[in-house]
């Protein structure tokens, strides 16, 4: 199919499209006319690359990772896998910024907020 049929049955830009070929995550036949001609998996495919989006992945680990799933036995449970290991690095990036709020929170108040926080005396 055409890039602009790709486009609307995908829910994407062209522009879209055209960069995540740049970028290789998708591949399409140059015709003899020019146009680009994309298989018709193309299209869940790139349900799938927005889903992952959504959920968090960057562009590189969907690359990455679609290689992986592809060649899985069994798509569900390396999926599970794949989302038990973006759980953790969500995790951890909630703990920093719980600590970076905490250190913003500290700063409250001091006068000079950029300055060092001040220590309560207890006496």
């Amino acid at each position: 199919m055409r890039i602009g049929e790709l486009a609307a049955r995908s829910g994407l830009s062209r522009d879209a499209i055209r960069f995540y070929e740049k970028i290789g995550l998708v591949s399409g036949q140059r015709l003899a006319n020019g146009y680009r001609d994309f298989p018709p998996e193309t299209v869940p495919w790139l349900q799938y690359v927005r889903t992952a989006q959504t959920l968090g992945f960057s562009l590189a680990e969907i690359a990455r990772t679609g290689e992986e799933l592809r060649d899985a036995p069994d798509t569900a449970e390396a999926l599970s896998a794949l989302f038990e290991e973006k759980i953790a690095v969500v995790d951890a990036r909630m703990a920093e910024l719980a600590e970076l709020r905490a250190e913003l929170e500290a700063r409250v108040g001091t006068g000079c907020p950029l300055g060092a926080p001040r220590v309560a005396s207890a006496g």
